[in-house]
C-alpha cells in the first residue's frame, strides 16, 4: 500500500474532526473547553468545501456566506457529504487567529496570526526585528498547538465506547439544524 492510497484510506478521521469541531463550536454558542487550557472560541464561519463520492461520482459542494448562512453546508451532511475544508476563527486569551483547515492531512493555510504591539514596521533596529520574528513563530505554533489540543480530544472521544452517543448527537444537531 503506498502513502496515497493511506491516505485516501485515513481521510474520513479528518472530516469526521472537522465535522465534530463544527458541532462542539456551535454547542454551547462558540466556545469549546479544552481540557488544561479552559474555555476557547472556534467559530467556522464564511467558507466550507464539502465531499462526496469516488471516480465519476466525485462531488464538491462549495458553500461561502456568513455564518448563519451555511445551511447548504448542513444540508450536504445530511445528504453524507464529508467535510473537506472550513474557514475558522479561533480566539484564545487575548489572540484571535484565522485558518483554513484541510481534513485530509490537517492542513493549515492562509493563517491570519493576531495582531501584537511589535507588529509595527522597525525595520531600522535588529533586536526589534528579532522579537516581531520570534513573537510571529510564537503565535504560530499556539494555533498549531491548540488545533493538535482540539484532535487530541476528538481522538480520545473517537476511541472511547462514547463514541456511538456522541456520534448520535452529531446526527440529531445535523438534522435539527436542517429544519430551521
Amino acid at each position: 500500500m503506498d502513502l496515497v492510497d493511506i491516505i485516501s484510506e485515513k481521510k474520513f478521521l479528518g472530516q469526521e474532526f472537522l465535522t465534530w469541531l463544527w458541532f462542539k463550536s456551535e454547542e454551547r454558542g462558540g466556545a469549546v473547553s479544552l481540557p488544561e487550557t479552559g474555555d476557547i472560541q472556534v467559530v467556522f464561519e464564511k467558507h466550507m468545501l464539502l465531499e462526496s463520492g469516488e471516480g465519476e461520482s466525485f462531488e464538491r459542494l462549495i458553500c461561502k456566506g456568513l455564518q448563519t448562512e451555511l445551511q447548504e453546508a448542513r444540508t450536504g451532511l445530511l445528504m453524507g457529504k464529508k467535510l473537506e475544508k472550513a474557514r475558522i476563527y479561533l480566539a484564545k486569551g487575548d489572540y484571535e487567529w484565522r485558518l483554513s483547515l484541510s481534513a485530509t492531512l490537517l492542513e493549515f493555510r492562509s493563517v491570519s496570526l493576531p495582531k501584537t504591539v511589535a507588529s509595527g514596521d522597525d525595520s531600522s533596529d535588529p533586536l526589534a526585528w528579532e522579537a516581531k520574528v520570534l513573537e510571529r513563530v510564537g503565535l504560530s505554533e499556539e494555533v498549531i498547538h491548540t488545533i493538535d489540543e482540539l484532535f487530541r480530544m476528538f481522538l480520545k472521544i473517537r476511541i472511547h465506547s462514547d463514541w456511538p452517543q456522541e456520534k448520535a448527537r452529531i446526527k440529531a444537531w445535523i438534522a435539527k439544524s436542517t429544519e430551521n
